[in-house]
């Protein structure tokens, strides 16, 4: 009973600090890339970052999502007997 209530704190951590590397990653690349196009075709400088924003909002919701099941696991554990 007790180490199955450590696994899931284990696993919410996890969770959380994966999904939080991986979010900031895609946002690095992300905004690496359209650094490199902005420069590259500066004319479509306002179409890019338009599309940059939405996507980073997308990347950011994920890693939120992923907070939200890792906090339904910490706080309402399902797998509690």
């Amino acid at each position: 009973m007790e180490h199955v209530l450590g696994f899931v704190a284990l696993a919410a951590g996890l969770i959380i600090g994966l999904g939080a590397i991986g979010a900031c990653i895609g946002i690095g690349i992300m905004g690496s890339k359209y650094l490199e196009a902005s420069a590259r075709q500066p004319e479509l400088m306002n179409a890019l970052q338009t599309k940059m924003f939405l996507l980073a909002g997308l990347i950011d919701a994920a890693f939120l999502i992923g907070v939200g099941i890792a906090m339904m696991f910490a706080f309402a554990n399902p797998f509690k007997l």
